[in-house]
């Protein structure tokens, strides 16, 4: 399998974004950063953490099915954010607990090990949590605990007790900032006091600036006395992600058909955008189907309705008509859910959806 060489080294756009959480971290602030998949969420906050000169420490809730995991998952983290000999052992200082073993020479990377008993296993995770601040007390530096998918831990943490927990932590670190990843805001955020960061769809010319000389050092350029790029850029809609896998995917078909080891440059034109933009969802296609078949039918109607014909007003009484759309609160009810699940992007966005394969799949799908 070929690497993808098109994975960007620096940030693509969101320069202003970076800049706001650069200061936000700086300042001990704490933030939510909202985005759908694809939109650069946590390539962002591991470029404005440099900025800040903060260590990251990475949590997926998602991946933490019970107390004990999450536990696994931010020990995991500590130590590949405090991954110097010397801070490690600091670590093991600082936690001071005889039922708690540091494996720093475990292979193929440290670990920490316990078998606790559940009121053992709260009493550590106290006592974990508290290391990122007495780490960057001792270090003189700032600390970034990322947690994305946050709410998974209702899954499991039925009284709220771990999640309470945080939330006063986040208030009470004063050289620990927490980032939340989400797809949208959810109301309890922002009783937090949080920074809200929302990151819209990537402009054209910020998705060029990075596209252009990318395709170019491996001796693609798309012609322009065509309409090429323009295609392209009506394929991506702004999201990065797609348009790294589509440039990967016409990279590859130049492979077959030139030497690209020459100087001398393939010209990339409408029909092979198309084409590899229709490859390109064939290899998704498993991945959608099993996406519209876990939908409720409502919200698959309204999917389809946005894919062949979008619209910023899908209230209108004509649209709905037209796609027969249940009425009233049933269509906003799915239009927020498909915002919730980073399906479609909300009216601030003109209710488009918000992943551009999606969106070619099921028009390809429907046509």
């Amino acid at each position: 399998m070929i690497n993808n060489p098109f994975l960007p080294e620096r940030l693509v756009g969101r320069q202003i974004e970076l800049e706001q959480i650069s200061k936000i971290l700086s300042a001990d602030g704490d933030l939510l950063i909202a985005g759908v998949a694809g939109s650069g969420r946590r390539t962002l906050v591991k470029w404005a953490a440099q900025k800040a000169g903060a260590r990251v420490i990475t949590i997926d809730c998602l991946r933490a099915t019970h107390g004990d995991r999450f536990l696994q998952l931010l020990a995991e983290s500590l130590l590949i954010a405090f991954d110097r000999p010397e801070e490690q052992l600091k670590l093991q200082e600082l936690l001071n607990d005889p039922l708690v073993t540091f494996e720093l020479k475990a292979q193929p990377k440290p670990r920490i090990v316990w078998k606790l008993s559940a009121t053992a296993i709260w009493s550590l995770f106290q006592n974990l949590l508290r290391l990122p601040q007495q780490m960057a007390e001792w270090l003189d530096c700032r600390v970034a605990i990322v947690l994305h998918n946050f709410t998974h831990i209702r899954s499991w943490d039925r009284k709220g007790e771990w999640e309470e927990y945080l939330r006063r932590e986040i208030q009470l670190q004063s050289r620990v900032s927490y980032a939340l990843i989400a797809t949208v805001p959810e109301p309890w955020m922002h009783k937090l006091s949080l920074h809200v960061v929302e990151l819209p769809p990537l402009s054209n010319d910020e998705l060029c600036e990075w596209l252009e000389p990318a395709m170019q050092d491996k001796g693609l350029r798309f012609d322009l006395h065509s309409t090429a790029l323009q295609l392209f850029t009506e394929y991506i809609q702004g999201n990065l992600s797609d348009a790294i896998a589509l440039t990967r995917r016409i990279w590859l078909d130049c492979l077959t058909q030139s030497n690209l080891d020459s100087p001398l440059e393939f010209l990339i034109q409408p029909d092979q955008v198309h084409r590899n933009m229709i490859a390109l969802i064939e290899d998704l296609a498993p991945t959608f189907e099993s996406l519209i078949m876990l939908l409720p039918p409502s919200q698959v109607r309204v999917l389809e309705s946005l894919a062949i014909d979008p619209t910023v007003s899908p209230h209108r009484r004509e649209y709905i008509q037209k796609h027969q759309l249940s009425k009233g609160g049933s269509l906003q009810g799915a239009l927020d859910s498909l915002e919730q699940k980073g399906l479609v992007y909300g009216a601030k966005y003109g209710y488009r959806i918000a992943l551009p394969t999606l969106q070619f799949w099921l028009k390809q799908r429907l046509g």
